[in-house]
């Protein structure tokens, strides 16, 4: 029996109308600027967001990575959420690529405010980093997939412009928040210096995110990747997926989000089960009571087909997407109560 793999958003397969896609794609040498699908893609995201260009990227790691090194100087420093995961999940990346260093905020299940950016400006004093650049997540990884609310960025956003700073979203999984919302991405163009959007987590393409933001900058962001290796060939085949993700599994994404919200629904009846974050989006964390072993409970999902997570002591992250039906979350749910 097929296994119901609910660990991550990322373990998604094309389906068979990208694949066509992607074996029809007109690629070229992507570092010539020659793979008319890559320039398409980067054309369409750009203008989905009211950004002048973006620049196709391997991962959303390798997109956050540059815009923080295109927006920074050794020895400035970065404000984010100590939950983010440019903070948490990239390897110590902006040290290693960018010589910053990292003022964590403890926000609200991953998201801050503008006055903690406020409150977190570094003194302009040589005991002290420069502070140059704010990141924000959207929507929030280890926050449960939590929304940031849309006038709450344009506070963060005028409060970085008034006091010289560069704001960049990772948006890896900005969809999710928009169809909830309901917002104008366009928005976006006019509240960030930069943002990442990823195509391989809940759109379902098989690799590679963008980074969006002036055609002034995405030039310095393609030097920054040939160092990093990221620059690509005959790119467009993957491309061609992504293209394929943003016209048609954009609207969708509203049933994850339903079948998520009945995954914690069920929890809440599963007497082992200390607590729920609340459910946003697609991302459900709940913490087990301390009687019940973290690798004792994922081993007896395990048994029965169901695949979840770790996300921390005594806490797990079951995640909806593309591949996974009404019928795989009441077998979920079958299984849970089974515990």
């Amino acid at each position: 029996m097929r296994s119901v793999d609910l660990r991550s958003d990322t373990v998604t397969m094309p389906v068979p109308a990208m694949k066509e896609a992607m074996m029809s794609a007109l690629a070229g040498d992507d570092v010539f600027g020659e793979d008319s699908a890559v320039n398409e893609l980067e054309r369409k995201c750009a203008a989905m967001f009211g950004m002048e260009a973006g620049l196709f990227c391997p991962s959303g790691t390798m997109a956050n990575q540059i815009a923080i090194r295109m927006h920074t100087s050794p020895q400035d420093e970065l404000i984010c959420d100590a939950n983010s995961h440019v903070h948490v999940y990239e390897g110590g990346g902006i040290a290693f690529h960018s010589g910053v260093s990292v003022k964590t905020v403890q926000g609200d299940r991953g998201r801050i405010r503008a006055s903690d950016v406020e409150e977190n400006i570094s003194p302009d004093n040589v005991h002290y980093p420069h502070t140059s650049l704010v990141c924000i997540e959207n929507t929030c990884n280890r926050g449960g997939g939590s929304i940031y609310d849309p006038a709450e960025i344009a506070r963060i956003s005028e409060m970085c412009r008034w006091h010289g700073l560069k704001l960049h979203l990772d948006g890896a999984r900005i969809f999710n928040a928009i169809t909830e919302t309901g917002e104008d991405p366009t928005a976006y163009g006019k509240t960030m210096d930069s943002m990442s959007v990823c195509l391989s987590k809940g759109l379902g393409a098989p690799v590679g995110s963008l980074l969006l933001s002036t055609s002034e900058k995405i030039r310095q962001a393609r030097r920054i990747r040939k160092v990093m290796g990221g620059g690509m060939r005959q790119a467009g085949y993957i491309a061609a997926a992504g293209i394929y993700a943003l016209e048609h599994h954009v609207g969708r994404l509203k049933d994850d989000h339903r079948r998520a919200r009945e995954m914690a629904a069920a929890l809440q009846h599963i007497s082992c089960v200390a607590e729920i974050m609340p459910v946003q989006t697609n991302i459900v964390v709940f913490r087990l009571e301390d009687g019940m072993p973290q690798d004792l409970f994922l081993s007896r999902l395990q048994k029965q087909g169901i695949l979840a997570i770790a996300f921390g002591r005594q806490t797990i992250r079951m995640v909806t997407h593309l591949d996974i039906a009404d019928d795989d979350i009441e077998r979920a749910v079958r299984a849970l109560v089974s515990l």
